[in-house]
């Protein structure tokens, strides 16, 4: 009887551990899916924007490469504790430093939005080309179905591992699906009602989400120990 309730312990001391590491791998598996989805949308973002003299492409290239970078910051975390050689204090040190990373990418998306929402209402102005609504919208709706699916997975697994790094980057996957949906809205109505300025008006919206989470990233727990 007390090797039997032994072994239970054992077991149940066991399945959290188990989970984590399934929650680790599966982490990963969407940062690679994020890796391969950016390189493939920031090249055919910006290399479609230059052929065609799109702005609004250009600009979404952009986001996807500052992605990009969040992604490979993330590969690096998940990575040290997937291989298991770390110890937990090292674990929660990479975190730490990835999260800052990845927050101060929130921060790099920050600029961007504000810097090409500027340009777009104080110096573009009325610049639009035929091509770029075709291109523009294709690439954009193909970002509009994924990414939100993509964050979703994502914030469900940086809950279970209480990973800020993990929810960061999640952020600027559904700023990506959010900035889609601007990107094909604000194409559409230049085009049919000449609303140039609808594109850089949206995404200001996002600034102060983006703000929050950026912060929320870098400082984390040492703000709250600061509070305390």
């Amino acid at each position: 009887m007390s090797t039997t309730t032994e072994q239970r312990c054992l077991a149940e001391a066991i399945s959290p551990v188990r989970q984590r590491l399934e929650d680790v791998r599966f982490a990963l598996l969407l940062t690679y899916v994020t890796l391969g989805w950016m390189t493939i949308e920031g090249a055919a973002s910006l290399l479609l924007g230059w052929a065609s003299k799109s702005l609004l492409l250009e600009a979404f290239g952009i986001d996807s490469v500052i992605e990009l970078f969040s992604a490979v910051v993330l590969l690096w975390r998940l990575r040290v504790e997937a291989n298991g050689a770390a110890t937990s204090k090292h674990v929660d040190f990479v975190e730490r430093r990835a999260a800052r990373l990845v927050g101060y990418s929130l921060d790099a998306l920050v600029a961007y939005v504000v810097l090409n929402s500027g340009y777009g209402l104080f110096i573009a102005k009325r610049l639009t080309d035929t091509h770029e609504s075709v291109w523009g919208i294709l690439i954009g709706a193909v970002a509009k179905v994924g990414m939100p699916i993509l964050a979703g997975y994502k914030l469900k697994v940086a809950a279970r591992l209480n990973s800020r790094a993990l929810r960061a980057d999640a952020v600027e996957s559904i700023t990506c699906g959010y900035l889609s949906i601007v990107l094909m809205i604000g194409l559409a109505a230049t085009r049919l009602l000449d609303w140039w300025w609808l594109d850089s008006v949206a995404a200001l919206a996002l600034v102060p989400f983006l703000i929050t989470e950026a912060r929320a990233a870098i400082c984390g727990e040492c703000c709250c120990g600061k509070a305390e």
